[in-house]
């Protein structure tokens, strides 16, 4: 069984950092395509980063290219983002996912990801 747990969200000023961390446990980690989602209140689950394989690039939604920063570590089960110059539209709650390897065209449907955490809350807000 594969289990994530996201952990990091606060409240921050607008403009301001902050890093989320994402605690993979089960199954083979390294195989699995891993991914960060957003979801604010009332509208649909949206794709912010996903790496198919340690070694390969990654790849970002629009609204937070040049922005935001996915990792993912090599050996333990642990992937990362790091958000800067952070907005109020980036208010949301941040889910980590994990699934199969995946085509490039299918890394933002969230419906191609079998494992979900629960979720952390980051709020932009002066």
């Amino acid at each position: 069984q594969v289990q994530l747990s996201e952990s990091g969200g606060v409240l921050v000023p607008p403009g301001g950092s902050l890093s989320l961390s994402c605690q993979v446990s089960g199954g083979t980690f390294k195989t699995y395509t891993m991914a960060w989602f957003r979801q604010a209140p009332g509208k649909e689950r949206e794709f912010v980063a996903s790496n198919r394989r340690v070694g390969e690039g990654t790849y970002y939604g629009d609204t937070v290219k040049g922005r935001f920063t996915m990792s993912r570590g090599r050996t333990e089960g642990a992937v990362y983002l790091q958000m800067n110059s952070l907005r109020p539209g980036d208010t949301a709650v941040y889910y980590c996912a994990a699934g199969p390897r995946l085509i490039i065209s299918a890394i933002g449907q969230p419906r191609m990801y079998h494992y979900w955490g629960r979720g952390t809350h980051v709020s932009v807000s002066s």
